[in-house]
This record gives structure tokens, sequence and C-alpha cells, in this order.
């Protein structure tokens, strides 16, 4: 909800529409804007139980200045905890906002936008005055005449139509924090100036979480690193209510019925500070809700693989709610770009599953206020292991007349690796109805399967198990294995329009990172304890009951491991210099 107060002139008719959101009445008026010394636009962009979001934008139509301070007060007991492109300052309920450094010159009729979070309970009540230096803003003085040149309200957006590809032509951000977590490894400096993805998983990672940067920090480490450059910033949204109803160590801290928290709390304000002008000439492109809507096919009804709380999530509705409103709201600002989730090849691959899933990506693309242009793609095998590109064998091999697909590892998958598979969803989802111009990313992070155990060339041709496994690069005992994976390298590193229909290779989950704990670990994260993260444990359907195949002594998901980083530098491929 939307509460505005552009006043301009003392007497003001304020109305109240049916929704409650607060709107000024401008008067037609001859009287010219360079009577009325300044205008201040108030606006609260978000509003939740007790707190909200406030962008203001202030015109100067008095004589240039070199600094300036902008002055009001609360009728309530409103509290600025957090502001941006201003230094704000609270005595009671007075407020003084201050110009930073770089945004001190406020020319004759040029304006200037800040914005700041607040707290507060009972009403929210638009402040009544407003004063730039000491002179009341709003109010006609009876000087001069002239055009009213009106001036609008939106305060901000981008700086022009998106790219077709943003990662062409651009650097992409390298988070200080996982940066710094490599270069303390040993032989960590090889690869610690790689970008990676920052992880939204939680309400409180909003204004940072533990000690670690808020997303405005990592926007504005982004705008310091762009320099006059191009800058893609890469963000994991990533907390929908009963998140990943198939997996408790990436369980999340909403509950399946928390959809209004969801909106309210988490989505609207990371939307408030993404639409902030300040980072308009940034491309920050959005990963939605890992393993939600794949969930809802695989996971639910009848299927072997089916788990209750999959099958809750389904009935209540609340994922395609939540990514549907997420789609909307931020596919509303002009320098977002979303990628939706797409799994990967060993999960969605299969007849069944791969047509379903580009359906149902369509029908929350277009419900809730979202169209399918909000979609500038889809990203495949984020947090997971599935090879690039199987080069030792393909799906229309056969052995001995045995067709590959009947291979215990294939499994009547129609896929053997992830390139093929994320090209062939690109295709299936523009024949449902997404854009043409949609791309693909592939998460890289942890698939390159190097080191001593890569094979060299074809298994043996005695059966066709023998030839699969003897040839395939990716060496889990099992394609539905996810967590802390022995074995595994680093993949290609991240890299612009790869391949036809691809738009980048992309470290979105930072290596070193925990999948999850291998043992139960008490923590406030809302991270539970699964079993498909210990190295004993025997398996259940959606492994088809093999091993785990995970790494011992693993922390808690998001965790710095350092055993596992080591691991992934030494087998990675291509290999590192």
């Amino acid at each position: 909800m939307s509460r505005t107060r552009t006043a301009m002139f003392a007497a003001l008719a304020f109305l109240a529409g049916t929704s409650g959101t607060a709107y000024a009445s401008v008067p037609s008026t001859d009287a010219g804007i360079s009577a009325i010394p300044c205008t201040v636009d108030y606006k609260v962009q978000n509003q939740w139980d007790t707190g909200f979001t406030a962008a203001v934008t202030v015109t100067n139509n008095g004589s240039a200045k070199s600094s300036w301070a902008v002055k009001w007060s609360y009728a309530g007991n409103q509290k600025v905890t957090s502001g941006w492109n201003a230094k704000i300052s609270q005595s009671g309920t007075a407020v003084t906002a201050n110009n930073e450094t770089y945004n001190g010159s406020l020319a004759t009729g040029g304006s200037v936008s800040f914005g700041f979070n607040g707290s507060y309970s009972g009403s929210n009540a638009v402040p009544a005055a407003f004063t730039l230096d000491g002179v009341t803003c709003n109010v006609d003085d009876g000087g001069g005449g002239g055009d009213n040149g009106g001036g609008g309200n939106n305060g901000g957006g981008g700086t022009g139509s998106r790219v077709d590809n943003p990662y062409v032509g651009a650097k992409v951000y390298v988070n200080p924090e996982w940066s710094a977590n490599a270069a303390a490894e040993p032989g960590g400096s090889r690869v610690s100036n790689q970008p990676t993805g920052v992880w939204l998983d939680r309400i409180a990672a909003i204004n940072g979480a533990s000690g670690h940067m808020g997303l405005r920090a990592h926007l504005d480490a982004a705008l310091a690193q762009k320099g006059s450059n191009e800058e893609v910033i890469q963000l994991v949204i990533y907390d929908l209510p009963g998140r990943d109803c198939s997996a408790l160590a990436s369980n999340g801290e909403l509950g399946p019925t928390d959809i209004d928290k969801y909106k309210t709390q988490f989505i609207d304000p990371i939307a408030a500070i993404l639409a902030d002008p300040k980072y308009a000439s940034l491309r920050i492109v959005n990963t939605i809700e890992l393993d939600s809507l794949p969930n809802l096919i695989t996971n639910t009804g009848s299927k072997a693989t089916a788990t209750p709380a999959c099958d809750t999530m389904l009935a209540n509705g609340n994922y395609q709610k939540g990514v549907s409103y997420a789609l909307a709201k931020l596919g509303a600002i002009p320098n977002v770009y979303n990628y939706l989730d797409a799994g990967h090849h060993g999960w969605l691959g299969w007849d069944d599953n791969f047509g379903p899933t580009a359906t149902l990506f369509k029908q929350v693309a277009t419900s809730n206020g979202a169209t399918v242009d909000d979609v500038q793609g889809f990203i495949t095998n984020t947090a997971n292991y599935s090879a690039l590109k199987e080069n030792n064998f393909t799906i229309n091999d056969t052995v001995n007349g045995t067709s590959v697909r009947q291979s215990k590892w294939v499994d009547w998958n129609r896929y053997v690796d992830e390139l093929s598979y994320a090209q062939a969803f690109r295709n299936q989802a523009v024949s449902v109805g997404f854009n043409s111009n949609i791309g693909m990313l592939i998460d890289t992070s942890r698939n390159g399967w190097g080191g001593t155990a890569r094979p060299a060339g074809p298994g043996p041709q005695t059966s066709v198990d023998a030839y699969v496994n003897g040839g395939r690069y990716d060496r889990r005992i099992h394609v539905g294995n996810w967590c802390n994976q022995a074995g595994a390298g680093l993949g290609e590193r991240p890299q612009a329009n790869p391949a036809p229909g691809i738009d980048a290779y992309v470290w979105m989950k930072p290596p070193g990172e925990s999948d999850g704990a291998s043992s139960a670990i008490p923590n406030d994260e809302g991270k539970g304890f699964d079993r498909m993260c210990d190295p004993t444990y025997t398996g259940n359907p959606r492994n088809n009951n093999n091993m785990s195949g995970a790494l011992p002594n693993a922390p808690l998901s998001g965790h710095w491991f350092s055993a596992e980083f080591q691991q992934l530098m030494q087998n990675a491929y291509p290999p590192l210099s």
C-alpha cells in the first residue's frame, strides 16, 4: 500500500480512498511553481504491522544550494530506524535529513530523493509540514507567475529499458564476505575474485543478520565496484512459506500459511530497496524461490516421492501465490531481471515432469498481477551438482541394442546433462507462452567433477550400465543426491553468453557454503536436520534408497565449510592454475 503527500498549497483537502490510501488533491492554478519555494513529496511505499518504508523527494524552487537540510515532525510515535541517500537523525518527534557528501548540490528547479525505514504502532500519519533550510515548503508565498510545470511523483525508477542479456558487457558483483572466506583458504586466492550470489534467505538478511552485510550494504558495494562500467548483482530470493517442503536442511522461518508475512515483511521491503533510484544503474538479477514450484510437480499426490508438507503447499497454493507476488512486485522495477528456478535435469528431465513444470510456471507467471514480462528467464542446477556436459555418452547411444536411457544412472531420463536440459527447457517455456527472448542461467559452482576421478573416455561396452558409469563425469552415487557431495569440483567459471540460449554460467551458490549439517545442530535460523546430509544415511525413494554421498562434519546450511571448499578446488574442472 502506498501513501503519498504532495502538498503544494496551505489549504489542501486530503481524501481517503476505500483502500485507506492517503493522497493529496491539488487544485488547478495559474500560479507558477516559483511562487512555492520548495516542494516535498513524502510517500509511504510499504507498510506492515510495526514498520514502514518511506521515500522523500525534495524540489528546490529557490536559489541553488551546495548543502541542504529537510525537517519535519511526526504526530505519532514513528521512529526512523535506517536511511539512505541522506544523513537522518531524530529527536523526539522531530526529524532532520541532511545531504550526503555526494548529493549536496541542489540546483534551482532541481530535485533530490532519499528514503528510510521506520517503526510505528497505532497510526502512521503523513507529516503535516516540511521545511528546506528553514523555509516552509508546499506553501504558496504569493511570488511570481508563470506556467505551472507540474511534476510527477514517481521519485525514481530505472534509467531505461532492460537489455536482452544483463550479463553481456557487464562486470558481476564479487561478494566481499564470500571473497574474504575464499581468500583465507590455502589456494583460495585463485578464485576469490569470482562473482557469487547473495542469498536473502530470511527476513533478517535484508538488514543484515549475525553480523553479515544487509541488502543495502551489498548494493552499495556493487556501486563501488561498478565505477563507470555496467554491473550485475545476483540475488537469491528465498523465504517462501513452508519453504523446500521435501528437504529439512533448507526449511525456512515461515510456516505454510504465512503468505501475508512473506509479502509484507520479505518481498515488499526488498522491492522498496531495489527501487531506490540510487541503484537504478545496476543490473539486478533475482533468482526466484529455489525448489518451490518443482516440488509441486514431483513430490505431491500419489507419487512415491510425495511428502505431506508438499501436499500441504499444493493444497493451500501459497507457493504459487508467493512466487507470482514476487515476480509482479520485483518485475515492476525497470533494472531488475527475474529468473525462475527450474530445478535440474536429474529432477525434472523425465517426460512426466518436464512439460508440466513449464505449464505450471506459465500459470504462476500470469496470476496475481504477474505477467510473462516479469520473467527474463530461468536458472537450472542452483546449488546442485549435475554435470554441465557429458561428453562420453549421449541419450541416443545404445549398447548391445539397449538404450542409454535404460541404464540405472539415466533411468529413462530424456537428458544426461544440464546444458542439453537447459536449452530444451527454454524451448519448452517459449512454446507454452513465455517471451521468445528469455535466457537460461546454469549454476556451475560445483559441477566440474575433475581431478583423478574424471573419466578420460567412454566406459566399456560390456553393458549399458558399465558404459554409462565408466564414462560419466558426475561421480555421485545417485543423481538425486544433493547435500555436500563427496568428490565434487568447481565447474566452469562464470561467463556471459557461453552457449545458444544460455545467458550465463553463474556461481549462484557460493562454493564453500554448506548445503546442510551432517548431524543435528540447534539453531535460530529455521534449519532442520536432513538425513541426506548425513554420510551414514542409506537413502529414501527420492534417491532410490542409495547412500547419501555427503561429506562428514558439515556445518549448517550457508555456513562456511572449509573441507568442502578445499575439495572443490582440488577437483575443479577446468582445473585451477
